[in-house]
């Protein structure tokens, strides 16, 4: 079993996952292809033409933006860069704050996004329920998402500040007692 992980790098369970999820990959391929293979290959193409030249670029700028919104202010006179035994919140991690609700949010955009922007007239025929109410909801769980990133970061924040202050009192308290 050793010289298999030391050949491999992994264990044989691994091995068997990488070939069970390419297996249903070529599967799903088989079937997806089977019904209009151009228009599939093309969709594909078009899809990877679109992120790349697209897409890509426009969040790696808004990527860019939030880290830079996120950067620490430096104190007058001092460094932005905080002492290394410190674990802040500061450009490196705060900016998460801001992607994972956005990630979230926009992949349930991406997901619902014709009954959000309305784009299907059945739905409400074929259901019997209203399309009218998922654009308020999106923006109601996109709300919620970052106020409870925001409510993280406060508790973070909060949490890291408490630290640093019992760490300070502890080191000062230390130094002033007689030995």
């Amino acid at each position: 079993m050793s010289a298999f992980r030391d050949r491999y790098g992994a264990s044989p369970l691994h091995l068997l996952l990488v070939l069970a999820s390419f297996a249903l990959t070529l599967y799903a391929g088989v079937r997806l292809l089977r019904g209009d293979t151009v228009g599939v290959l093309i969709w594909f193409v078009g899809a990877a033409l679109i992120h790349d030249l697209l897409l890509l670029p426009a969040y790696s700028v808004t990527d860019l933006a939030a880290r830079r919104l996120c950067r620490r202010v430096p104190k007058s006179g001092g460094s932005d860069v905080p002492p290394p035994d410190t674990a802040p919140v500061g450009q490196g991690s705060s900016v998460n704050y801001l992607r994972v609700p956005a990630f979230l949010s926009g992949l349930l955009l991406l997901v619902w996004w014709p009954l959000i922007l309305r784009r299907v007239p059945h739905y409400t025929a074929v259901t019997g329920l209203p399309a009218d109410v998922f654009l308020g909801r999106w923006l109601l769980i996109t709300a919620g998402l970052f106020a409870g990133s925001a409510l993280c970061l406060l508790l973070r924040t909060r949490r890291t500040r408490r630290t640093r202050r019992t760490r300070r009192s502890g080191r000062s308290g230390r130094s002033a007692q007689p030995e």
